[in-house]
């Protein structure tokens, strides 16, 4: 076969053959057949009607065609046939919770009353089911909303903490804030791509030189006059200077060519226009709406004086003052009884019109106070408000506020002969009644305060005016007699009042500086309406809500009343012992504590308070004389024991020291007062008699821990390394509970050089005393001295896994952390324990190491105010204010200090319990440990 070009070409075998079973012709190539409406025939079927509007007449239409099948008969209608019969009740369509799909099984009955009284029992049991762990599952959905809110914070919500430090932001830090740099790489920024250099094209420089000779022509045509330029570009400054000169001919147009002055300010003339357009920037449509309706209600109800004043008021947001001024003054016309609307008049108008506008108000309304005051209040000479207000009491004798007004423009002398005068037309004003009161003198003030009780006999004020009177005047006994009297006075004239309410009386006249009249409230109120069962628990709270308003003297009050009812409550005693201590002096001190004692000689802490007392005031006589009383009523009392032989070893009276102890172990022991008499031996370097006395104690008291330690320290400290360890190791036999043993027996291992024995001692302690962070931490700083950084972070990922809340390991963590890592650490760690002190300790350490003074300063404070014991906060502090502070900053953290007396902490205990510094005080060992502290991690 040949082709059109006379190619001879090999015929295709298959061509001309019939096609196999299942060949679908281009299913190889991924070709697919399709089907059409002429493969399968018209939609309707064969004998269905057509719709033809050609058709013959009857034939037209479906209904005609359907009509005319019916009449013969070729049409059959089976009466059985229902609209059930179309449903497809299969299983498949049939789902669990919502039935039948698009299926109504009860289409064809009828919604009774018996199904409305089910629908309602079932909406009931639903409701109620709903309700039965409704708070539970409301309190749920509110926890989980906020834990994911902690979780996941908004971007506003973390730097929230960082716009609040904004304020204090200076003006000159602000501007020296650095330009933020561009954080992209050379290849982001695009490095190098516009350095290289492209030769420009011949035909563009012929092109530029084109130009420019065709610029040069024309700029000398135009600089004759001969042409005008054609290239097409502006000169703005020229434009510019156009415009003034248009701006100066304009002005000189307005000026007076009579005078040969203009009337207009040409620098001002602009300034002018500009503030005469309006500073509304809403929407101006917004605006003519509201000015649309405004004036709908003005002429619905013209005598509705807020829709004058609300259109006066639009027109002045949108800059249209004298629109505002016609409106109001319109309003004034149609409402000329209403002070708004005449004192929104007066505001708009200038001040020569407001007089006048006020003029008017007078006259209209001659009896409203409100447009009097504003009157007088426009004047500005006093002579002025005098004329006002003397017209306005002419028209308004009774009105208070004007009495009041007037008088505070008068002087003293004047002032009395118009409160006379007004308390004549005002008399049941207490106000003016107490104002008269307080100019005169006494005698003279107790009679008009009598005239006011005749006057006004439901109002406390007058009588609690007349206590404060009476101890104005150095008679505050008679302060009690005169409240007496008016409850009295009040209760016959029916007039009740609570505690709450005298309570807060008595407040308010402490604070207005007569305690006096406030104890004689308290005295006078404090036991009404209280169940005897009550009182206590009551009077308490009362007094501590007096201390927390600072009411010192009704909390004094208070607590001496119930003195009175509970003589022998030594909570009570406490309680006024300590207020006294930090409100009162050292008088009132010692007087409340020696009345303390005598009531509750068998109270411990009252004697030992008297005594510290004395002691701190210098007189040890009399402190003696305290502990010795103590004696006599306490004689197995460990506490007061040990507080004599703390005075006179303090005091160098080591002899009497040492014979109290040896009583106090014949009469009173107990393992403390053996611990004690054992430091005291061991104080003065008699380690032998120290040892023997620990034996001693050890065999009555082998589970005390502290025994075994000392035992154990004055066997290292005599060199002793085998004696210190078999004294430690029977310790933990004993008190395997006992952490400072273990770690004991640890350093002591590592200070041998033993490094792994003292691993595994801390081993051994860890699996005694699960979950314990001091035995993770020593164990870590131990691998930190011997293995390094890295074992120590393993072992500290294993400890935080066991002891998530320990403050002093997330304090470690945050030390080991690098430096970018310390922030992030910083805020697990107090999400975990926000007011541990060690984390807080550790968060002002990281401040101070990235310079962040006064943020430091803010987190020392944080943590020796949260815990004040802690010692090593002190110490940080300390060394923190002498490397950044000023002396004044320094000075109020050593007595800050004192004052707190810590003693605990890990670098505190080491320097206060060295046997060396035995005798010295918390000032004197505050340096000591703050030397040794770091300035950073």
């Amino acid at each position: 076969m040949e082709n059109i070009d006379g190619v001879k070409r090999k015929q295709k075998p298959f061509l001309g053959q019939k096609a196999p079973v299942g060949y679908v012709p281009g299913l190889g190539r991924g070709a697919t057949g399709f089907t059409t409406r002429s493969d399968i025939g018209p939609a309707r079927d064969i004998s269905d009607p057509t719709d033809d509007r050609h058709a013959a007449p009857g034939e037209r239409t479906v209904g005609d065609q359907l009509r005319k099948q019916l009449l013969e008969g070729k049409l059959k209608i089976d009466q059985r046939r229902t609209d059930s019969d179309e449903e497809d009740l299969n299983d498949t369509n049939f789902d669990e919770f919502n039935g039948y799909m698009n299926i109504n099984l009860f289409r064809g009955s009828t919604y009774d009353k018996d199904d409305k009284e089910a629908d309602e029992i079932y909406e009931s049991i639903d409701s109620k089911m709903d309700e039965r762990r409704k708070i539970y599952r409301e309190k749920k959905e509110q926890e989980m909303l906020q834990k994911y809110r902690d979780e996941r914070p908004k971007i506003q919500e973390q730097f929230s903490d960082l716009k609040r430090e904004l304020k204090g932001v200076s003006h000159d830090e602000w501007i020296n804030i650095p330009e933020v740099g561009d954080g992209r790489n050379r290849k982001q920024r695009g490095f190098g791509r516009y350095d290289k250099e492209t030769p420009i094209p011949d035909s563009l420089i012929n092109m530029q030189r084109n130009l420019t000779q065709i610029t040069n022509t024309l700029d000398k045509n135009v600089q004759g006059g001969t042409a005008t330029s054609l290239t097409g570009e502006l000169d703005m400054e020229r434009l510019g200077k156009a415009r003034n000169q248009i701006m100066d001919v304009k002005l000189k147009q307005v000026s007076d060519s009579v005078s040969g002055q203009t009337v207009v300010d040409p620098t001002g003339y602009l300034t002018d226009m500009q503030s005469m357009l309006p500073s509304y920037n809403g929407d101006i449509q917004d605006v003519r709406k509201a000015r649309l309706l405004l004036k709908s209600v003005r002429e619905t109800n013209p005598k509705q004086p807020q829709a004058w004043i609300g259109s006066a008021r639009l027109e002045e947001v949108v800059g249209r003052l004298a629109e505002a001024r016609v409106l109001i003054m319109q309003g004034t016309d149609k409402c000329p009884k209403s002070e708004d609307v005449w004192l929104e008049a007066s505001r708009l108008a200038p001040a020569d019109q407001a007089k006048k506008i006020f003029a008017a108000a007078v006259a209209e309304i001659p009896n409203s106070v409100r447009i009097w005051c504003a009157a007088a209040n426009l004047e500005k000479e006093k002579k002025a408000k005098r004329r006002v207000y003397q017209k306005a009491l002419e028209n308004i004798p009774n009105a208070v506020r004007l009495w009041k007004a007037a008088v505070e423009l008068e002087e003293i002398d004047d002032a009395k002969e118009l409160l006379t005068r007004a308390v004549e037309c005002c008399p049941s004003s207490a106000e003016l009644w107490l104002a008269l009161a307080k100019l005169e003198t006494y005698d003279n003030a107790r009679k008009v305060l009598n005239k006011a009780r005749a006057t006004i006999p439901t109002d406390k004020s007058i009588w609690i005016t007349a206590a404060k009177l009476e101890e104005a005047n150095g008679k505050s006994e008679r302060c009690a007699i005169v409240i007496k009297r008016a409850l009295e006075a009040l209760r016959a004239n029916a007039v009740e009042l609570t505690r709450e309410e005298w309570i807060k009386e008595a407040e308010k006249s402490e604070k207005a500086g007569a305690p006096a009249t406030a104890q004689a409230i308290i005295n006078a109120i404090i036991g009404e309406g209280i169940e005897e069962e009550d009182r206590k628990h009551i009077w308490m709270t009362d007094a501590d809500e007096c201390i927390a308003n600072q009411s010192i003297h009704c909390a004094r009050a208070i607590y001496a009343y119930a003195l009175d009812e509970f003589k022998n409550k030594k909570s009570i005693w406490l309680r006024a012992a300590f207020l006294e201590k930090q409100y009162g002096t050292k008088e009132s001190y010692d007087n409340m504590l020696e009345r303390a004692v005598k009531a509750c000689p068998r109270e411990e802490k009252l004697w030992l308070m008297g005594a510290k007392s004395k002691w701190q005031q210098g007189d040890i006589r009399s402190a003696r004389g305290i502990l010795e009383q103590a004696f006599e009523s306490n004689q197995q009392s460990e506490e007061i024991w040990l507080a004599a032989v703390k005075l006179e070893s303090e005091n160098n009276e080591l002899l009497r020291a040492r014979q109290i102890l040896a009583r106090a172990r014949t009469s009173a022991s107990s393992p403390r007062v053996m611990m004690k008499s054992a430091k005291l031996e061991w104080c003065l370097g008699e380690l032998e008699n120290a040892i023997s006395l620990l034996d001693e104690g050890l065999a009555k008291y082998s589970k005390f821990d502290k025994l075994w330690m000392m035992k154990g320290t004055i066997f290292l400290q005599m060199k002793d390394a085998h004696a210190a360890r078999k004294a430690f190791a029977k310790g933990i036999e004993h008190c395997k509970d006992s952490k400072p043993l273990w770690i004991l027996l640890a350093d002591l291992e590592e200070g041998e050089g033993n490094p792994v024995k003292a691993r595994s001692v801390l081993e051994r302690a860890r699996l005694k005393n699960p979950a314990s962070p001091e035995l993770w931490k020593r164990a870590i700083e131990l691998e930190k001295r011997v293995s390094g950084n890295e074992i120590a972070d393993r072992l500290l990922s294993r400890a935080m896994q066991e002891c998530a809340a320990s403050g002093s390991l997330w304090a470690e963590a945050i030390e080991c952390a690098s430096r970018p890592a310390r922030k992030t650490k910083s805020i697990d760690a107090l999400k975990k324990c926000e007011h541990d002190p060690q984390v807080l300790l550790a968060v002002a350490r990281m401040f101070w190491s990235e310079r962040r003074i006064n943020k430091a300063r803010e987190w020392f404070k944080k943590c020796t105010k949260i815990d004040p014991d802690f010692g090593d906060g002190w110490a940080f502090r300390r060394r923190f204010e002498d490397a950044h502070g000023t002396e004044a900053q320094l000075q109020e953290v050593t007595i800050s200090c004192a004052k707190a007396e810590p003693k605990h902490g890990e670098r505190w205990c080491k320097i206060s319990k060295d046997i060396n510094n035995w005798r010295l005080k918390t000032a004197d060992i505050l340096p000591l440990v703050a030397d040794r502290c770091p300035i950073t991690f």
